[in-house]
């Protein structure tokens, strides 16, 4: 799993901990910044937007529930708690007010990272764009429609997988090879095939596409505002 882009805060009093997690998580291809007290970590998501924030209850000062309390209303980033045994009210106070799951110390390395997965498995999924808009036609993937001016059409399984891919990637070129592996099809030309009729769909002009253009000798790129 590529996790090069995703960075985590990890805020915990105890510098044994904080080393020993930032060490784990970069070994798992995590960019990783710490804090050392909620206030530490109340400056470091002013100037940084986090992907996760891996939080501990019991701190000097502000403990971390007081930091949920002051910040989850604008922040959205997921929170998981980590607590120390006997710690079960302030877990479920946690989970009340905004933390996304906990952990227990002393806790395996390995299930830190499965937690870390499932949660930003279930963040991608929610942030997943469905329904787009730009110039004059509307991609619409609950309802399977592409509309183009006055023009409906429908959208295909097929097509559905692409698209969902390429929407929620921008920008990024995706190689037949790509393409095939998202939609279980291995002949190059039957891939084209399908990519030329998306452009029909898609494209005013689809023999010279604004959108869906080709990459030579590479593959198929979205271009979307």
């Amino acid at each position: 799993m590529d996790n090069y882009n995703t960075h985590i805060l990890v805020v915990d009093d105890d510098d044994g901990i904080r080393s020993l997690v930032k060490k784990y998580l970069n070994e798992n291809n995590y960019l990783v910044t710490t804090a050392s007290s909620a206030e530490d970590a109340t400056d470091k998501i002013k100037v940084i937007k986090f992907d996760l924030i891996i939080l501990d209850i019991m701190m000097p000062g502000k403990n971390g529930l007081e930091f949920i309390q002051e910040h989850k209303k604008k922040l959205e980033t997921p929170i998981i708690l980590l607590t120390a045994k006997g710690e079960a009210s302030e877990r479920v106070e946690g989970l009340e007010i905004g933390a996304d799951d906990y952990l227990p110390k002393p806790f395996e390395p390995k299930e830190l990272i499965l937690r870390i997965q499932n949660i930003l498995d279930k963040t991608k999924k929610t942030n997943q764009k469905r329904v787009i808009e730009f110039e004059n036609v509307k991609i619409d993937l609950n309802k399977l429609l592409i509309i183009k001016n006055s023009d409906v059409f429908k959208i295909n399984n097929t097509e559905k997988i692409i698209l969902e891919k390429m929407i929620n990637n921008p920008g990024k070129t995706f190689t037949r090879e790509n393409i095939g592996n998202l939609i279980n099809l291995d002949k190059e030309r039957s891939i084209d095939v399908i990519i030329t009729r998306l452009r029909k769909k898609i494209e005013i002009d689809p023999k010279s596409p604004k959108f869906l253009q080709t990459i030579r000798g590479t593959g198929y790129v979205l271009w979307i505002k």
